[in-house]
């Protein structure tokens, strides 16, 4: 076939640097650092003139509530903004030279504040409510944004145009397709920074320790917001920031330092998140941490199997449950049908050891299916484990369960003479219940980590992900595919029910209703299986920050109860169609899902330093 005078499509990546609001570098530099020094001032007025709007943003002279995160998002644009001067102490924010982190943080700066107006607006009845401040906030952060969208943008593009044998045509074609595209399609680019300068090992330590001192702050506040308005706006300033630190290489760098440091790191991020009860003065929001502890860790045991081996499992929240039931049983509550009281450690093998055979139990006579069909068999065991134990009072069948009642009034938990239940004073430290509970779960959670990150790099874990990515070839390669996914079947079981144990005694009853498929309280199937494709499937960090996202969100904002399914539905389109492998995304799904777009679209260091 000849291919001149055949018509064809031809694809070609391009990445440039320009402006999307054509105006020069000095006059963009100027504009953006202007505004948002003004939207910075704009927070010391008042933006409402009462007080019924949550955090009092009637003061002038010191800004509040939602305002400091305007002034927060001000600072941080204005000192990306000076970074393209190449002031000296500044260019170690913006190791990548790129000015698409300036505009992500003007962005962010912009979308809480206007959020911020807008809701003062629809809340108290109108524009009228609004003080001038407010509107020098709008149009200051406006102003930012249109300065940081004028300066020197990485964006890619895509070149495709027919070939009709015509180079003359073909070339005239392709510009023009060009320049709509660089007008209307600015796309993703991976701009490398240049090597880092060395640091002492004591100094790249310090750094680690420094950075997740920060992320404790931020997680503290962002647990710790008194209403959903200002956890909203918490919740635009932090995804758009991240995103800007993460286009401005500041957080590969970071990425690049825990690598080379992984004992330093594992080490500052436990007592980061040990230090987390300190920060707390009642137990509200360390009931909040405990939970999300809980659920991530049965989201990493799901990860397993799904994120590792590839088996669609839609009723995992199962073996949570047979751990929480199993626990609850021994735990010598007068609910109990069973007689005995178990220490707890007895108790935590017992639930794991329970939530094991079920999984085997379960996984022995399905895991010959594939695909749809083994995500059908697994949705109907959660189903059936939730009507069994609904039953199972009595009268429908054995006397084990109490039915539909569950098992109330477990007892605290009692370690080698410490309640769990009671506060105690440590040399100063004050720990809560719940801090206790915190503790404890926060052991589990590293226990969990630890078995995962083994299981993953292990020999066992590389057959599991070649039977994810295709389980005929790796039989053919000699692996006995059935007894590896049954190994995975089991030990997510197992993991999840160590979490139950705990969770029955942190919940103080356990009922059938908190093991549903789908429902508005979390934990759930969908819950679960939604938290590890929306963290990074594969990763151990991705389904951890997908399990605290999807609990804390609905916790913090009381209306998206009703419509959790709804949202999390729309949540998991958006994230398939613009990030298909996750927040945290594994390398390997990374390339598989932006191959073409990770090799095109990277710049050299001459190219990264252009202005």
């Amino acid at each position: 076939m000849n291919p001149q005078t055949t018509p064809a499509a031809t694809e070609t990546p391009a990445t440039e640097t320009a402006p999307v609001i054509p105006l020069p570098l000095a006059t963009a530099r100027t504009l953006t650092a202007t505004g948002a020094l003004l939207s910075a001032a704009s927070t010391f007025l008042s933006w409402t003139w009462t007080t019924r709007f949550p955090g009092n943003l009637t003061v002038n002279g010191y800004p509040g509530g939602l305002q400091l995160l305007t002034l927060t998002g001000a600072l941080l644009t204005l000192a990306y903004a000076l970074t393209s001067w190449n002031i000296p102490g500044l260019r170690w924010l913006n190791p990548a030279g790129s000015h698409n982190a300036t505009a992500l943080l003007a962005t962010a700066t912009l979308a809480t504040t206007w959020y911020t107006l807008i809701t003062i607006a629809v809340q108290l009845g109108g524009l009228a409510n609004l003080e001038p401040g407010g509107y020098a906030a709008a149009l200051a952060t406006l102003l930012t944004l249109l300065g940081a969208l004028a300066l020197p943008l990485d964006r890619r593009t895509e070149d495709t145009t027919p070939d009709t044998g015509h180079p003359e045509t073909t070339t005239r074609t392709r510009a023009l397709a060009r320049t709509v595209l660089r007008t209307i399609r600015p796309g993703r680019t991976n701009r490398q920074p240049p090597p880092p300068r060395p640091l002492p090992p004591w100094a790249e330590i310090l750094v680690i320790a420094a950075a997740f001192g920060i992320a404790l702050g931020i997680v503290t506040y962002g647990i710790g917001t008194a209403y959903g308005e200002l956890f909203t706006g918490f919740l635009l300033l932090a995804g758009f920031g991240a995103a800007g630190l993460a286009r401005a290489g500041l957080l590969g760098r970071l990425t690049a330092l825990t690598a080379k440091h992984r004992t330093p790191t594992v080490t500052a991020a436990f007592v980061a998140a040990a230090l987390f009860p300190l920060t707390q003065d009642t137990d509200q929001y360390t009931l909040i941490a405990v939970n999300i502890l809980i659920f991530s860790t049965v989201a990493l045991g799901l990860n397993v199997v799904v994120g590792l081996a590839g088996l669609l499992d839609l009723g995992y929240v199962a073996f949570l449950g047979v751990g929480a039931y199993t626990a609850a049983l021994v735990s010598g509550t007068t609910a109990s049908t069973l007689d005995v009281r178990f220490p707890f450690w007895a108790a935590v093998l017992t639930g794991a050891a329970a939530s094991l055979v079920f999984g085997v139990v379960i996984g022995a006579p399905t895991l010959r299916l594939r695909g749809d069909y083994l995500a059908i068999v697994t949705l109907g065991f959660g189903e059936i484990f939730r009507i069994t134990v609904g039953n199972l009072n009595g009268e429908s069948g054995p006397s084990l369960t109490n039915g539909p009642n569950g098992i109330p009034n477990i007892p605290d938990l009692v370690l080698f003479g410490y309640s769990f239940g009671e506060t105690h004073h440590l040399g100063g430290i004050t720990l809560n219940p719940f801090a206790n509970y915190y503790l404890l779960m926060l052991l589990f959670t590293v226990i969990v980590v630890l078995v995962f990150s083994r299981a993953g790099n292990s020999r066992i874990g590389r057959a599991w992900i070649a039977i994810r990515e295709d389980e005929t070839a790796a039989t053919a390669m000699g692996i006995n595919g059935f007894r590896l996914k049954l190994l995975a079947f089991a030990l997510g079981a197992t993991l999840a029910g160590l979490a139950g144990t705990v969770q029955a005694h942190v919940a103080y009853t356990v009922v059938p209703e908190q093991y549903v498929f789908a429902g508005p309280v979390p934990p759930n199937s969908a819950f679960l299986l939604a938290a590890v494709i929306l963290g990074g499937m594969g990763t151990i960090s991705g389904p951890l920050l997908g399990a605290a996202l999807l609990y804390l969100i609905p916790a913090k904002l009381q209306f998206l109860q009703d419509y959790q399914l709804l949202a999390f539905g729309a949540a998991l389109i958006l994230l398939m169609r613009f990030r298909p492998e996750g927040l945290i995304p594994n390398r390997r799904r990374q390339l598989e899902f932006h191959d073409g777009t990770t090799a095109g679209s990277t710049l050299t260091h001459a190219e990264a330093t252009t202005p």
